[in-house]
């Protein structure tokens, strides 16, 4: 059937505005855990959040609709969405449930699942509740309501685990590090790793206050990175986003790294050490420098559809390790379930401590093909397809750019919008394509 409510990472909206409303989350909760008593009698769910102040509303909604429908409690307070993963698993919980929009304003919120085994849920799963939704609730008696509590040490559980896929041997010690929180799920955790393994940490974005994650800072923001990294002289700098499972980089001349570029890095270290690494899969976004820089080096490289579900669906079905997105979502599964802002970057950093040079350095022979997106905001019920002068727009753009350049349009996921991409060799040539055929989509 048909999803009404999930969309490519979870349910998400405007806080207020359906589904983002407390008497729907009540619902869904309920819902889920209905789902859950079909294989277990007595479910037990984790709940993180990041720090939008509508997480409190949500939190509660949630509690009390898992605890009607039977299922047991478990808060862990903010937490990035890969924290919940993990803990997910360590602690043997049947269900773990993050209140994040991730990169979104504030005023955006969502939920999204993780399984017991602390990895994304599948399409049927998301399609069983949305049935369960349409049903009526069944409330359980009073004895065997669901109870709630705190797991008051998750953070510090988190950054113990973080800390542990970075080699034993290595330090960052001599290194100062701005570390860019977003404001968001990681600000009290993500300057902790950093000096814990021996950084300088210089932190930003690390404040939240309900209403400023992702306001001007962290991954999707990375100009205040830059600034403060020249600033304060750094070595490095780190951003991730709200939820924190995307990552950017930047290096002490102030160059910024994406996703494409922190997941070649991350193959070049294990080939350095001698490992094989068989094959990497991107998205339909990632750079086309990048794919041929993999392939020169004997490495298959495989696009999925853009979102880090399906790069992780890509990677389990070849049983493959290393996967991302240019956004800075990555995957390296022999070390999470799930993509983890804070071990890429030290799955990086790895790279960096153990060759002596820096990112620019590391990176000097790929030079990125030029890439213009463009986000057009949709109307109401606007059928962006239905313009009659896309289909030639296209054809005519593709015969232009022949072999040195491609273009990608859809739909975002999780925000009413169509995102129009042209990569060419040319800069120029792409920024003129890709607004070619955004006006004939927003006309």
């Amino acid at each position: 059937m048909a999803r009404q409510y999930f969309g490519t990472d979870g349910i998400r909206g405007t806080v207020g505005q359906a589904p983002i409303t407390p008497d729907f989350v009540l619902r869904l909760a309920h819902a889920v855990g209905r789902v859950l008593k079909r294989t277990d009698s007595r479910p037990t769910v984790l709940i993180g959040k990041d720090t939008r102040i509508s997480g409190y509303m949500l939190e509660s909604a949630l509690e009390s609709g898992f605890n009607s429908a039977g299922v047991d409690v478990v808060l862990l307070g903010p937490l990035p969405t890969p924290g919940v993963a993990y803990l997910t698993r360590a602690q043997r919980a049947s269900l773990g449930v993050v209140i994040s929009a991730s990169h979104n304003p504030f005023d955006d919120n969502g939920i999204k699942f993780f399984s017991a085994q602390g990895t994304k849920l599948p399409d049927v799963w998301e399609s069983d509740v949305e049935a369960a939704l349409a049903d009526d609730p069944v409330w359980v008696d009073s004895a065997n309501l669901g109870k709630a509590r705190r797991l008051d040490d998750a953070a510090g559980r988190y950054i113990e685990f973080c800390k542990s896929t970075f080699a034993n041997n290595l330090t960052l010690k001599g290194l100062r590090i701005v570390v860019d929180g977003a404001h968001g799920a990681a600000y009290h955790i993500a300057p902790k790793v950093f000096h814990e393994l021996g950084a300088e940490v210089v932190p930003i974005g690390c404040s939240p206050d309900g209403l400023n994650i992702n306001r001007d800072v962290g991954a999707t923001h990375p100009q205040a990175l830059v600034a403060a990294v020249k600033a304060h002289r750094a070595d490095l700098g780190v951003a991730l986003d709200g939820d924190a499972d995307r990552l950017q980089l930047v290096d002490a001349k102030g160059t910024l790294f994406n996703g494409d570029e922190l997941l070649y890095l991350m193959v070049d270290d294990r080939l350095r050490r001698g490992e094989t690494v068989p094959g990497v899969v991107g998205t339909l976004m990632t750079n086309m420098a990048v794919e041929l820089a993999l392939k020169a080096r004997g490495v298959a490289f495989v696009r999925a559809k853009v979102g880090d579900r399906y790069v992780l669906e890509e990677l389990e079905k070849r049983q493959w390790l290393l996967g991302g997105e240019g956004s800075g979502h990555l995957l390296a599964l022999d070390k999470h379930t799930t993509g983890d802002g804070l071990i890429s970057a030290l799955q990086v950093l790895q790279t960096v401590v153990r060759s002596g040079k820096s990112l620019s350095e590391l990176l000097c022979d790929i030079t990125l093909f030029p890439q213009t997106l463009i986000n057009i905001r949709l109307k109401p019920g606007q059928d962006w397809q239905a313009s009659p002068d896309l289909e030639s727009t296209i054809r005519a753009v593709e015969a232009e750019l022949g072999q040195t350049g491609r273009v990608l349009i859809r739909a975002s996921g999780t925000e009413p919008l169509v995102r129009v991409m042209v990569e060419a060799r040319d800069a120029e040539q792409a920024r003129a394509c890709a607004q070619r055929i955004a006006n004939t989509i927003s006309l």
